[in-house]
C-alpha cells in the first residue's frame, strides 16, 4: 500500500471521528445549548486575525507562536466538546472541504485553511495530554 493510501485511510478515520463525536456531543447537550456562541465567534475572530498577521510575516505551522495560537483554537473548540486527536484533524479537513467553512476561514487570509490544516496536524501529532488548557472551559 502506498503512502497516499495510508494518508487517505487516516483522513477517512479523522472525518469519521469528527462526525461521530460531534453527533454524540450534539445529542448529549441539546445542540450545544451550553455554548455562548457569540463569545466563541468573537474569540475565533480575534484568533484568526492574529494568525493572519503571522501568516503575512512568514510564520510556519510548527512555529512555537503558531502552536500557541492553535492551542487557543483547540481550547475554543473544547467549549463545545473535547475532540479526540483524530476528530480535531477531521475538523481541519472539514474546513478545507466544506465550501462555506473554506470561504469563512480564507476571508481572514487566502492561505488560512491550508495553514490551519497543517498547524492542527502538527498540534495533534505533538500534543501531549490532548485536553483543554487549565481554565479554558471556564470561559465557555
Amino acid at each position: 500500500m502506498g503512502i497516499g493510501a495510508v494518508g487517505n485511510m487516516y483522513e477517512d478515520e479523522c472525518r469519521r471521528s469528527l462526525a461521530e463525536e460531534q453527533a454524540k456531543s450534539l445529542a448529549e447537550t441539546n445542540d450545544w445549548e451550553h455554548v455562548d456562541r457569540e463569545r466563541v465567534h468573537q474569540d475565533w475572530d480575534v484568533l484568526y486575525r492574529e494568525i493572519a498577521a503571522l501568516l503575512d510575516g512568514g510564520s510556519l505551522p510548527g512555529d512555537q507562536r503558531i502552536q500557541e495560537l492553535v492551542r487557543r483554537h483547540f481550547d475554543i473548540v473544547c467549549r463545545f466538546y473535547i475532540p479526540s486527536r483524530e476528530a480535531y484533524v477531521g475538523m481541519s479537513l472539514f474546513y478545507a472541504e466544506d465550501e462555506a467553512m473554506r470561504a469563512f476561514h480564507d476571508s481572514y487570509h487566502p492561505g488560512m485553511v491550508e495553514f490551519m490544516g497543517a498547524a492542527i496536524k502538527v498540534f495533534a501529532e505533538q500534543g501531549s495530554g490532548f485536553a483543554p488548557s487549565a481554565g479554558a472551559e471556564a470561559s465557555a
